[in-house]
């Protein structure tokens, strides 16, 4: 009963995040959850990818929730969402399927670098060209295939790469994590159904697990994720709109140096 406990903790956070800057939670929970699991002695070998399909099957559920709430606000813009879920399908394919064979090492440092950009980016408050608008129908397949891939791969809900892309092609914020929250739904939809035919064919899995997807823990993290979410994005209606940019900035650096910390060690 203490893990449960522990999941549910988790998933408060985790949710809260996730409608607070239209982030799935995947870099909170990762972490943790690899802690969760190598205390209660699951396969070493297995641990990362059950953490990491376990995080991005939460992701579905808190999506949803975020993206309800974000939509009651009018902050979410569907037409780019249209445009870009089927490179962000294509992508999550790709992310499942070259998971196995890209060195860990590598894409973390890569990803991170990417995060420190960004971060830096929204902090210095680097204003874009006034006529910098959305791309076009191959850019935004680009971008959603980019977007997917990264977000297999370590699990995130893609607002971490959606946001900044968003607020560099002059979105407002507020609409740039509306607009992600709902993003993340084919995102997470894709990554999991990926995990969970890759660890398929695993048998040293803990029971009850649906490939890499450890059942106990995603059942608890989503039920309170689900729940906290929409005040997550409350308060990212209510908050001042350069304050929620340094928030933003702040968690972004947070997250990657966590991530960085992890791959170094």
């Amino acid at each position: 009963m203490e893990w449960y406990a522990a999941y549910l903790a988790s998933g408060v956070v985790a949710g809260f995040l996730a409608g607070l800057f239209g982030v799935g939670g995947g870099l909170v929970l990762v972490p943790v959850l690899l802690l969760m699991f190598d205390a209660q002695h699951f396969s070493a070998e297995h641990s990362m990818h059950l953490a990491l399909g376990t995080a991005m099957a939460t992701i579905v559920f808190t999506s949803i929730s975020s993206m309800r709430k974000h939509h009651q606000h009018d902050a979410v813009n569907w037409q780019v969402v249209r445009r870009i879920t089927p490179g962000i399908l294509l992508g999550t394919a790709l992310g499942a399927l070259s998971a196995s064979h890209i060195p860990a090492r590598e894409l973390g440092i890569f990803f991170t670098l990417f995060v420190y950009f960004a971060a830096a980016q929204i902090l210095v408050d680097k204003r874009p060209h006034a006529s910098r608008q959305l791309p076009g129908a191959a850019g935004m397949t680009f971008t959603g295939t980019l977007t997917g891939w990264l977000s297999s791969m370590v699990s995130i809900g893609g607002g971490t790469i959606v946001v900044p892309f968003l607020i560099w092609c002059n979105v407002p914020i507020r609409n740039a994590i509306g607009t992600a929250s709902a993003i993340g739904f084919p995102i997470a939809v894709g990554g999991t159904l990926g995990y969970i035919a890759v660890g398929s064919h695993i048998d040293a899995l803990p029971e009850p697990h649906l490939g890499y997807v450890y059942l106990p823990a995603l059942f608890w993290i989503a039920s309170a994720s689900v729940l906290t979410a929409p005040f997550g994005a409350k308060a990212a209606h209510r908050m001042k709109v350069e304050l929620l940019r340094k928030l933003f900035a702040v968690l972004l650096i947070v997250l990657a140096t966590k991530l960085l910390w992890k791959v170094l060690s």
